[in-house]
């Protein structure tokens, strides 16, 4: 079986003459020698793999993994091919191999989670920006000139941006950016506000205090809304400033049991 480069004239110079081999390899029933000649194949395309890998060297991932992955493509792709379809394994092959290692980035390698559209925007925002570095005299381009060299609209470019940020995340004690006085991620973060539970417990006894008898319903606001002391209702109401008191408990004891028993029902 012929394994290596012959005088046929194939698309790259680690692209091995195996059709006659993927044949017999479909005409094999399971058993070892299919296994054997398989494994020959698979060894006979590696270097085709190694240099699919190599594309995505300096991405933060070692060499040596992506040779792994890269490799486990080859073997999915040799094993799905089907040479009655009259296609040559390396338009098949080349695919395959490249979307796993893709598969591998975007499954392992992104710590915040990116919708797949708003990857692959990233990754055309990325390669425009490399385009057009070498023609902007020395700064950055434009959203715009982003925009028309990936034909891209502006939104989706500065989607793409955003993306560029999120492929590892960072520390909440990382200082952000543009921040001269150790402003950290950790400092912008929003705290509960105890002013919602105020907002809770004013819902919860509204209703009930809307059923107290009028009096009642006066003293309480004057006491709690309008700031009073017990005096000075009592001298408004021409009351004693005990009975003021004992109507404020009063008051305050029954909605306080109302709303409790609405709670626990």
């Amino acid at each position: 079986m012929p394994t290596t480069a012959t005088a046929k004239r194939h698309p790259h110079d680690d692209a091995p003459d195996t059709a006659e081999a993927f044949r017999r390899l479909a005409a094999l029933p399971p058993g070892e020698e299919r296994d054997e000649l398989r494994d020959r194949i698979v060894e006979a395309w590696l270097p085709m793999a190694d240099r699919l890998a190599g594309r995505f060297r300096s991405r933060g991932e070692s060499l040596d993994d992506l040779r792994q992955v890269a490799a486990l493509g080859l073997v999915k792709a040799v094993d799905r091919y089907d040479p009655a379809l009259g296609n040559a394994f390396e338009s098949y092959a080349v695919p395959t191999v490249t979307g796993e290692i893709k598969r591998h980035f975007r499954d392992h390698m992104w710590t915040v989670h990116v919708p797949r559209r708003v990857q692959e925007l990233r990754n055309r925002v990325r390669r425009a920006s490399q385009d057009l570095a070498a023609t902007t005299s020395g700064r950055p381009p434009t959203v715009t000139e982003i925009a028309e060299h990936s034909a891209l609209s502006e939104d989706d470019v500065r989607t793409g941006q955003q993306a560029l940020d999120s492929f590892s995340a960072l520390s909440l004690d990382a200082q952000l950016p543009g921040s001269d006085d150790g402003f950290s991620l950790a400092d912008a973060l929003g705290a509960p506000d105890p002013a919602l539970d105020t907002v809770v417990d004013r819902e919860a006894v509204k209703e009930r205090l809307a059923a107290l008898p009028e009096r009642e319903r006066a003293i309480l606001y004057m006491r709690f809304f309008g700031d009073m002391t017990q005096s000075s209702i009592a001298e408004e109401l021409g009351i004693s400033q005990m009975h003021v008191s004992r109507l404020i408990s009063r008051s305050c004891g029954r909605v306080r049991e109302q709303v409790m028993g609405d709670a626990e029902a």
